[in-house]
């Protein structure tokens, strides 16, 4: 306890990671409104888009859309989550259109447009810029692949690399929404192996020869990990099982189960991960969004499957899986002001209940546009959390030190941060001068640990 007294003037956490970010959304609307004036004022005549054949202005642009950025304000953007988007995923996902305009989502938040998402890469760094200066605070967003067509790891790594869009403070990972349905209705892929086969060979091949695929060999060493995303509540019908068809057969209009999508996810991530392993690359955790909505299933195959996961919350309809959860130590990254502009009042969620038990839980953002108001969106989940459930300081930087430990960090990088023992568990593994987690409180998690999984072993010696 001295100790703990000793460090207690030091700041109150010294490192966190923002587990859980989209980068479409990474920046605050005041950001976003700031930028589209400034960006106006400086290209208003450039040409930003080419639509049926003739260039088009900035200023026609907005002309078009009988706006003029000048008489914008935060409110008339219109991007901030609210009432409106409860249990409404569908107006939720429009919210990504600046005052309701899908062109300047196109224009300011894609990678791939008429000037080759030039504005979304400097919208990215100014966010990373922030967390530079903020030196304590790391950010994981998250950028789509789809699987529409084999060309999209070129494009997405020629926009990384075009615009350098590097940082220490970030850690890239690739999210692959659950939208077969929508490319096999329009004919943009024969059968869901096709999909697969967009979102992975190309990953093979720059594995294998990497001098042939220069540009995303590069960009892949900036990625840790891949996340599967999209509308849990859709409810497919289709219980996968060995008798499911293989990616190859699955040629019908109709979407994959959950299920089905993480385990052919996790299949193609593992094998990647064994290719590159051996020769000596970086692998890729897998870090699925699961259990925001729909049904328990989501967390059972989650949980054979993942690294860790997004959200999380249904664990607390079922205390078998967060038992589960527990004895694995699962990560879940947890975003309770996004889980209260969709699923969940922020009073209800089992944020509090989960780290009680001794659950991993990280706080996330999940879509600063969408959920937040200030530059330090972490520092506000942080903030409202304490608040709402009365956290102590020993939470706080217990919370902190998950987010490391979840992250996609290099081994340099937690051992700087947590202390060079951070892989050993319990009291053992906590460096008190780095975390300003007190001992007792590792020691308490450990022995807790160490007695339910005794338990289960002495049940099994009884049989």
């Amino acid at each position: 306890m001295g100790l703990a007294q000793l460090v207690s003037n030091r700041p109150l956490i010294t490192h966190q990671v923002d587990t859980h970010i989209h980068a479409a959304a990474c920046m605050n609307q005041k950001h976003l409104l700031r930028f589209i004036k400034k960006s106006y004022q400086i290209d208003a005549d450039r040409v930003v888009q080419n639509i049926k054949g003739k260039d088009v202005t900035m200023k026609e642009l907005f002309a078009n859309l009988n706006l003029h950025p000048y008489d914008l304000t935060v409110d008339s953007l219109d991007v901030h989550a609210g009432r409106q988007t409860f249990q409404r995923f569908d107006k939720f996902n429009a919210k990504y259109n600046p005052v309701g305009a899908s062109e300047l989502r196109d224009l300011y938040m894609k990678t791939e447009n008429y000037i080759d998402g030039e504005y979304f890469a400097r919208i990215i760094k100014e966010v990373a810029s922030d967390l530079e200066d903020a030196r304590y605070q790391y950010a994981e967003p998250r950028l789509s692949i789809y699987g529409c067509n084999p060309n999209e790891w070129t494009k997405l790594s020629g926009w990384f690399n075009k615009h350098r869009v590097f940082s220490p403070q970030l850690k890239w990972m690739i999210q692959v929404p659950r939208i077969y349905d929508i490319f096999r209705g329009r004919n943009f892929v024969p059968h869901f192996g096709k999909m697969l086969e967009n979102i992975f060979l190309p990953v093979f091949q720059a594995t294998i020869e990497p001098h042939a695929n220069p540009e995303l060999s590069i960009f892949l060493k900036h990625v840790t990990g891949f996340d599967s995303v999209d509308d849990e509540s859709k409810h497919s019908g289709h219980m996968f099982c060995t008798k499911s068809p293989k990616p190859e057969e699955w040629n019908i209009v109709k979407n994959p189960s959950y299920t089905y999508y993480i385990y052919y996810m996790y299949a193609n991530i593992t094998m990647i991960n064994q290719l590159r392993k051996a020769r000596g690359m970086n692998t890729f955790q897998f870090r699925p969004h699961c259990g925001e909505a729909g049904a328990v299933t989501h967390l059972l195959a989650s949980f054979m499957t993942a690294d860790n996961i997004s959200h999380g919350l249904n664990l607390k309809k079922s205390p078998v899986l967060q038992y589960l959860y527990f004895l694995a130590q699962i990560p879940i990254a947890m975003s309770p002001l996004s889980n209260n502009s969709l699923f969940l009042e922020y009073a209800k969620s089992p944020l509090l209940e989960f780290l009680k038990k001794g659950l991993i839980v990280s706080l996330s953002t999940d879509d600063p546009m969408q959920f937040h108001y200030t530059r330090e969106p972490l520092m506000e989940e942080y903030a409202i959390a304490a608040q709402v459930f009365k956290l102590s300081t020993c939470d706080m930087c217990e919370i902190s030190r998950n987010s490391v430990l979840q992250s996609g960090l290099s081994d340099e990088e937690k051992t700087h941060f947590l202390g060079s023992d951070y892989l050993k568990e319990g009291p053992e593994g906590n460096d008190i001068r780095k975390t300003n987690v007190a001992q007792i409180r590792m020691a308490y998690r450990y022995e807790t640990l160490c007695y339910e999984l005794n338990l289960i072993k002495e049940g099994l010696k009884t049989e």
